[in-house]
């Protein structure tokens, strides 16, 4: 298995949106070479060459073959058709690790790789992304959602950690609920932000949103802390089999 030799991965990247390009350079900081990344539009490839200047844009078939780890991070809606077409060339590899970080799927959407013999993880940040360096220095306390098949469940919280996030497990089958969760929370915060700073900017308020900031941050810090008690989330700092320990943070 890929994660079992010395520790370190080729890792080749299909998409280089915002979450694509980051979590590469997240990856290739915590001394994982980066093989390749697969990068098609203007926006995308300018993004690869400013946040990943010395990796190669290649096609996605080398790049499967060139690595050990295949970060898929694709719009969720090309995310199956892009794996099942992949198999049925004949590209996955056995015992390669296969990783997409669509929130509202669990590995089954990887189902067509891993009857190629790849290794299934479904691995999702819960943040949202510039796609430029600031999001690398955001990246460290970030949650991240964790579902693989439990005997390679330690690898995927391995990354995560490696990344500077916090590793959670979300069962198969809750990803669904988990992925609707991270939907409403992005798009009605933007939606009410969006309509408070119209409601503003209308009575001639200048900089509605450094007005609005302070307000708007500490209603949901508020709100955040009436769901921020009991334990941490299953998994998160059980990877000691992947050579970590101890809870999320550190222990206190």
């Amino acid at each position: 298995m890929p994660a079992e030799r010395a520790g370190r991965l080729g890792v080749g990247t299909i998409g280089a949106g915002r979450v694509g390009a980051v979590l590469a350079s997240a990856l290739a900081g915590a001394g994982h070479a980066l093989t390749g990344i697969a990068a098609v539009s203007a926006s995308s490839r300018e993004r690869a060459a400013a946040m990943l200047p010395a990796v190669p844009v290649l096609a996605i078939p080398e790049i499967i073959e060139r690595s050990e780890l295949v970060l898929l991070a694709v719009p969720a809606d090309e995310l199956g058709s892009l794996v099942a077409g992949l198999a049925d060339a004949g590209v996955w590899q056995p015992g390669q690790l296969v990783l997409h970080t669509a929130a509202r799927f669990g590995t089954e959407v990887l189902e067509p790789a891993r009857r190629a013999g790849a290794i299934p993880l479904a691995v999702h940040p819960a943040m949202t992304f510039t796609g430029t360096s600031i999001d690398l220095a955001r990246l460290p306390g970030t949650w991240f959602a964790v579902t693989a098949p439990a005997p390679v469940l330690p690898i995927g919280q391995a990354l995560v950690v490696e990344m500077g996030g916090e590793p959670f497990v979300v069962a198969e089958r809750d990803r669904a609920a988990y992925g609707e969760a991270i939907d409403t929370a992005v798009s009605f915060s933007s939606a009410i932000v969006d309509q408070a700073s119209g409601l503003l900017d209308g009575i001639g308020i200048a900089r509605p949103g450094a007005v609005l900031a302070p307000l708007v941050r500490s209603a949901v810090e508020n709100a955040l802390s009436r769901h921020d008690s009991g334990p941490f989330p299953e998994g998160a700092g059980t990877i000691d089999e992947a050579g970590f320990e101890g809870p999320p943070g550190g222990s206190e």
